[in-house]
């Protein structure tokens, strides 16, 4: 890396040329129902569907591919959640390296397998990357295995700033990127790469709330440890910035923002529904945060999808809950004659209002129901919050008495 700050444009070709025949030139789309919303054009950078399910094998790869014979006869060692896991674990399949991976307990199944899948050793420790850069530093001064960043390293910022210059060759009228950030290292390199060449580009770095470390480590002017952290957006799920990336996001990204574990599930809803894309929570960081800021940024821009692995089963989970988050689940009690055929009518008529009945439990006993009344819980599908209060006043008009479970 030259004297600059962040990798230079030499850096940059040089992996691009590295990577040609290993990482896609993955699709940029516009997303309509984003443009509509920030009232000009918006695209997506799809890079979860690049291989191995998101950007890491830019960065893993050009590392790996400028170890010496000697290094690569060593072997070499990663800690991640699961993504740069599979960067890597490929990476060293390709270049016929061996490599074993640290990922903390509870790191989703599907990466877990896939790394596994992809030739490498793996190993559970912690309940964070950070705890497991710990065990992988250690096992690299124990064997001599090649320690792989997943984003503290000039090469790892290089690769990852590959995805930058796409950007620009692919919508070259953009003015505003929008990245999510864990570490810093996708950032970093998009950052750079984008002001070497536009430098009125707004770029902005998004992370979830329970896990910003980068807006108080730059307000203090040095990486700063978060003592702990919470979030589905296990991607970008680092507790401390890395010191490489450091330098080229200060002075390169323009603004950060912070987003909640709904706007999270919201947006991963709506890339599934709208876009058809399946996204991680982590890759959906940045259309939370347009979703969150529909006005604020200048179009055309463009949100980085930094990731498409995720557990079916918390994907699922994750629907739900944006599916709540977005008023599409309506919880009420009503209260129904208790007599045959009650509840059927009852049913009936949420069916006439639209909606869709999910869950159904009766409750027969309590000291504020008449001795012929039953309550009964109900969860139901609604399009939309006018939507489920169109279906409460529905009720009400046909004489059952109604309360909203908040």
């Amino acid at each position: 890396m030259s004297s600059e700050v962040g990798p230079s444009a030499e850096d940059v070709a040089d992996a691009q040329r590295l990577l040609e025949g290993v990482a896609i030139r993955t699709p940029v789309e516009e997303s309509r129902w984003l443009s509509l919303v920030a009232g000009g054009p918006v695209l997506l950078k799809t890079e979860n569907l690049q291989r191995a399910g998101s950007f890491k094998i830019r960065g893993a790869y050009t590392r790996m591919s400028r170890l010496s014979d000697e290094e690569r006869a060593r072997g070499v060692v990663a800690a991640s959640a699961g993504n740069h896991a599979q960067g890597v674990a490929l990476a060293a399949q390709l270049l016929g390296i061996r490599s074993r991976v640290y990922m903390p307990q509870g790191a989703p199944i599907v990466k877990e397998k896939a790394t596994r899948a992809y030739g490498a050793e793996v190993e559970f420790v912690g309940t964070t990357i950070d705890e497991g850069l710990v065990q992988a530093r250690r096992y690299a001064e124990e064997t001599g295995a090649v320690l792989v960043h997943p984003f503290d390293h000039p090469d790892i910022v290089a690769g990852q700033a590959t995805c930058g210059v796409e950007i620009l060759e692919q919508c070259p009228e953009v003015r505003t990127v929008i990245v999510p950030a864990g570490g810093g290292g996708l950032l970093a390199g998009i950052a750079t790469a984008v002001k070497r060449e536009r430098p009125d580009v707004h770029v902005v770095g998004v992370q979830a709330a329970g896990a910003a470390a980068w807006p108080i480590s730059l307000e203090k002017g040095a990486p700063h440890a978060l003592d702990a952290m919470s979030t589905i957006a296990d991607g970008i799920a680092v507790g401390r910035p890395g010191d490489v990336p450091f330098a080229a996001v200060r002075a390169h990204v323009d603004e950060f923002l912070t987003v909640s574990e709904e706007s999270l599930s919201k947006a991963l809803l709506m890339l599934v529904e709208r876009a058809k894309l399946v996204v991680e929570p982590a890759g959906a960081a940045g259309v939370a945060a347009m979703m969150d800021h529909p006005q604020r940024f200048t179009t055309p821009a463009v949100v980085v999808l930094s990731g498409g692995n995720i557990d079916p089963i918390l994907l699922m989970n994750v629907m739900r809950h944006g599916m709540a988050a977005a008023g599409r689940y309506l919880d009420f009690r009503a209260r129904i004659p208790d007599r045959p055929g009650g509840l059927a009518r009852l049913l009936t008529e949420i069916a006439d209002a639209g909606a869709n009945v999910l869950d159904v439990v009766h409750r027969r006993t309590s000291a504020a129901l008449h001795l012929d009344e039953v309550e009964v819980a109900l969860q139901v599908e609604t399009r939309s919050p006018e939507h489920a209060e169109q279906v409460l006043e529905h009720l009400r008009t046909r004489g059952y008495p109604v309360r909203q479970r908040r």
